[in-house]
């Protein structure tokens, strides 16, 4: 399993024993106002859902963690969408972390290694047409609008980032 770190973060594979912090996030309404909230029984499914994909794609959503102080403060990562044929990355944090350039600096870690060590050559973003704060985060790590799309039953523009746009180290 992969760890990545940042300058403030560590980004873990998240796990079933994350059930009761995962419910916990998407209970708030301002939250799961794009992504919707879960139940325990909900987010144990899709917390092993996340560690099968760790098993059979060598990725998957990871918790975020301060690295000041270890305190789980969101979750980024890669989810593979079968019925899109499409690797896209993902971020949600706590509302108390909104603002502080969290989502963009994981989502860019997270970028660097679907690029990278995993060899991705596109990765998108799909989110609803009203999460500006996310479309911002978006724009900001260089996603173009793809299409418009229906995912979970909730509307959504999937943004697309190629290997070639990225910018040379």
């Amino acid at each position: 399993m992969k760890v990545i770190t940042t300058e403030r973060l560590r980004l873990r594979p998240l796990t079933e024993a994350d059930t009761d912090w995962w419910v916990r996030l998407h209970a708030d309404a301002e939250v799961n106002r794009f992504v919707g909230s879960y139940t325990g029984a909900q987010a144990a499914a899709r917390l092993h859902a996340i560690q099968q994909q760790w098993t059979t794609r060598g990725h998957g959503l990871c918790a975020v963690e301060l690295r000041s102080t270890g305190e789980v403060i969101g979750r980024s990562g890669l989810n593979w969408w079968e019925e899109f044929g499409e690797t896209e990355i993902g971020w949600t944090f706590a509302r108390p972390h909104w603002g502080r350039g969290y989502a963009t600096e994981a989502a860019r870690a997270v970028l660097a290694w679907g690029f990278g060590p995993l060899g991705l050559g596109q990765i998108t973003a799909m989110i609803h047409p009203d999460n500006t704060g996310s479309a911002a985060v978006a724009q900001r790590l260089g996603f173009t609008r793809l299409r418009e799309d229906t995912v979970l039953g909730r509307p959504c523009t999937v943004h697309a980032l190629t290997r070639a746009d990225q910018p040379s180290r």
